[in-house]
């Protein structure tokens, strides 16, 4: 990716709920290519693939509960622009669309590869898959409503209405609160809750369809899927994957992001790849979520995904997982094996054997990850720090010939902390992307 870490480019309006048409009109994005020429941003020819493995990866998290589609092709046709590696979103065909949408938009401005679409999932009740509700009927009017000021996404709107009653003894006219949670932008950070003086919110916990999830893989603008698990059993985990395993063959990518639990989290981690690798065609990446949905409060929210990391980095015998470098060489060991078969038959006397070669993966961070982030990964000497790949089976580093290496943490996912950064390139170019309206 041709960007740093430090993001400095996107923006999230706050109430838009028209529908966009990017490509109706030519000369409004030409004023928008006029802009980004201006910002200097640069085109981006790398593979994602080649950022996971040089350690620069980066990935724009929607959200996987963020279904506010043009606020959503928005963030994507910005982050397109800033040259992001994947970008992760609901698992819904709308948000999808979105995406593509945005993602296509930018690339009609300047010449950039695509970046992955990445669509995220839930074995069991997790915090990233939830809604607050609540009726604004009950609250009172004179309530100083802290729910619509902590909200980052502003998700909550609510406004006086006068409702007119019929009684046994007449009429009566009634000052009530309307509105509410909007629910397509609320994406389950949970910051209103504790704040309500009335203790009038809660939230609504849910799971993706699992059937309607794998049809979504087999759409050829989806690269990618990411399952949310609490890594503490791995049983959901077992069988949302028995679901999707018949749709990961269209994939490039299958994440698995989860919390750190404690001693277990790395056998939990094997436990996990075990069940995959069958029916793993391509590359394998663990998410290390460290405090969810957080980036935009501050410095200290990174903390906990720095933590996670750390664990891993000192671990000696880490987790499983398939890389690039694994999969060429299982590639050019079968063609080897097609070779050796084609030119020199085989009998009792040669034979050819072949060990697929098993790798750690790639390890990426998320939850909290903020402006601090890199700033914290290289005060503990893991910033794009390189990791030899070794063969798993005799725990021997491989042979100069066929050795390879790649970064201990493949990159850093932005979700919070994106939306929040993204104030200014939004402000200047917002009056361009209303009138594609």
């Amino acid at each position: 990716m041709a960007s740093c870490f430090s993001i400095n480019a996107t923006a999230l309006p706050q109430h838009h709920h028209g529908k966009v048409n990017y490509r109706s009109n030519k000369k409004c994005l030409g004023s928008v290519r006029n802009l980004v020429k201006t910002t200097g941003v640069a085109s981006v020819v790398s593979a994602p693939q080649e950022s996971l493995q040089k350690g620069n990866w980066v990935k724009l998290i929607c959200g996987a509960s963020f279904e506010d589609v043009v606020d959503i092709r928005n963030l994507s046709l910005v982050y397109t622009l800033a040259g992001v590696d994947c970008i992760d979103c609901a698992a819904d065909a709308s948000v999808v669309n979105a995406v593509n949408e945005g993602i296509e938009a930018a690339r009609e401005i300047v010449y950039l590869r695509k970046p992955w679409v990445m669509i995220s999932v839930n074995d069991d009740e997790d915090l990233h898959f939830r809604k607050a509700e609540f009726d604004p009927e009950e609250c009172p009017l004179d309530c100083s409503r802290p729910c619509e000021t902590i909200c980052p996404a502003s998700a909550i709107s609510l406004h006086q209405h006068q409702s007119t009653t019929e009684f046994s003894h007449g009429t009566e006219t009634l000052n009530l609160l309307k509105g509410g949670v909007i629910n397509e932008r609320c994406y389950g950070c949970g910051r209103c809750s504790p704040v309500c003086p009335y203790d009038k919110i809660r939230m609504a916990l849910y799971t993706r369809d699992a059937a309607v999830t794998a049809e979504l893989l087999k759409r050829k603008d989806v690269d990618a899927i990411e399952i949310h698990t609490s890594g503490r059993q791995t049983a959901p985990f077992e069988g949302l994957w028995d679901d999707l395993r018949n749709s990961t063959g269209y994939l490039k990518l299958v994440a698995v992001s989860l919390p750190y639990s404690g001693d277990s989290t790395i056998s939990s981690m094997n436990t996990m790849y075990a069940m995959m690798e069958p029916h793993l065609p391509c590359l394998n990446l663990w998410q290390l979520d460290g405090r969810p949905m957080s980036g935009d409060i501050g410095r200290g929210a990174t903390r906990e995904s720095i933590a996670f990391a750390a664990r891993l980095a000192a671990v000696e015998d880490k987790p499983h997982g398939l890389c690039r470098f694994t999969l060429l060489c299982i590639f050019c060991s079968h063609l080897w094996l097609i070779l050796c078969r084609s030119h020199f038959p085989l009998n009792h006397t040669s034979e050819v054997c072949i060990s697929p070669l098993y790798d750690v993966g790639f390890f990426q961070l998320a939850g909290g990850t903020n402006a601090h982030t890199v700033e914290g990964l290289k005060k503990k000497g893991l910033f794009q720090t390189t990791l030899v790949a070794e063969n798993s089976k005799d725990n021997r580093s491989m042979p100069p010939s066929t050795a390879s290496s790649h970064a201990l943490i493949g990159g850093i996912a932005y979700g919070g902390y994106a939306r929040k950064v993204s104030i200014y390139f939004l402000l200047v170019s917002l009056p361009f992307l209303k009138m594609l309206t």
